[in-house]
């Protein structure tokens, strides 16, 4: 098999891996190899075709590390609606409970009985309550 050849089966082998991880670092790796085949395929030497790959792969991690795609979020789980789905679903409290410095209460929501905190910073009257966040079993509601 000839060089440039190898270089693109190996990039074509990183993108197939790509697809199952789900993050575009193997992507641009692949790119590097692609670069690498494409000298190869210019006639450049195995040393220049090793540097353009390193290369062209080291600036597209950096890239993509420094765009939006590669930034890292920081926030909590818990409340990204993102994560999870029952974030923004509303309950119907009935009653509350002061349970020490805060309210809690049992609702029914998606056919079984779960624990409601309120939210600090409201009133506890009976109605309907958006959910805001989950904190283990528990969800964090405030008024709609």
């Amino acid at each position: 098999m000839t060089a440039w050849a190898l270089w693109f089966v190996l990039a074509g082998v990183l993108i197939g891996a790509e697809l199952f991880t789900g993050t575009f670092y193997l992507l641009m790796i692949a790119l590097g190899l692609a670069a690498g085949g494409a000298a190869a395929l210019s006639g450049a030497l195995l040393e220049w075709q090793l540097l353009v790959a390193a290369v062209v792969g080291i600036a597209a991690v950096l890239l993509l590390r420094r765009s939006r795609f590669g930034r890292l979020r920081k926030g909590d789980a818990g409340s990204d609606p993102n994560v999870i789905l029952d974030i923004g679903q509303t309950v119907e409290v009935a009653a509350w409970q002061e349970h020490g410095s805060h309210y809690v209460a049992r609702v029914p929501y998606r056919g079984a009985m779960w624990d409601v905190e309120l939210q600090s910073g409201h009133s506890a009257l009976p109605g309907a309550y958006v959910i805001r966040e989950i904190r283990g079993s528990r969800l964090l509601v405030a008024p709609r």
